[in-house]
């Protein structure tokens, strides 16, 4: 999104972005993709796909996955969108566009796993999108404090859906294993670029709000 727009021009893009994202799409303008290609093993044997109980386990912990992705945009979009600073916008450009990348992943890991994304996606979103906006109001600092927080929870829960996940389940593992590590990125430049550390209170809110999303999610 170039930084010349006006603010409620870059509203109507993000308006646009959110609608093609939640249509089925990866983001737009804001979180166009870097292009990588999905981590998954291309040879990926079908004895070695999961079957029964274990495939829709396998969904549902993908599903969560997709939701946090579409939360994670939601929160670049309403950073970007009060972001005073024009490298902590490009930062959050950078990072989104990676966050395109695990959004694709997890779609084509769903579609071949035969099941969906989570029905409440527009919920995640707008939420996330909320929370994003009024960190960045607060200023540029808190809000790259709260990427550091949220990368360092979505580190920790991508490190249980390694555990949960079969160990012969060698394409969704290899797509959470790469995610994971680029969570992790993400938290390191936030800090890099001069990050706030969240009060306590904050932290734990948002972990609660966390909590309910990947269990709803796994669910509906």
């Amino acid at each position: 999104m170039p930084p010349s727009l006006s603010a409620r021009d870059r509203l109507l893009c993000l308006a646009d972005d959110a609608l093609r994202m939640l249509a089925g799409g990866t983001g737009g303008r804001e979180a166009q993709r870097t292009g990588r290609p999905c981590p998954a093993p291309a040879t990926d044997a079908p004895h070695q796909a999961p079957e029964g109980s274990a495939r829709r386990h396998a969904a549902a912990l993908m599903r969560v996955n997709h939701a946090g992705e579409i939360a994670a945009q939601g929160l670049y979009h309403g950073q970007s969108l009060t972001a005073v600073d024009p490298a902590v916008r490009a930062h959050l450009r950078a990072a989104a566009r990676e966050e395109g990348d695990h959004l694709a992943w997890c779609r084509e890991r769903l579609n071949a796993l035969h099941d969906r994304p989570s029905l409440l996606d527009p919920l995640w979103y707008t939420g996330a999108l909320t929370m994003g906006a009024l960190a960045g109001l607060v200023n540029d600092r808190t809000s790259l404090g709260f990427i550091v927080e949220t990368e360092r929870q979505v580190e920790a829960h991508l490190t249980e859906h390694l555990n949960a996940l079969p160990a012969g389940d060698t394409a969704d593992r290899a797509v959470v294993a790469q995610m994971r590590v680029d969570e992790a990125a993400h938290g390191a430049a936030a800090r890099d670029c001069g990050a706030a550390e969240l009060p306590a209170p904050v932290r734990a809110a948002m972990r609660i709000a966390g909590k309910v999303m990947t269990t709803v999610a796994y669910r509906v």
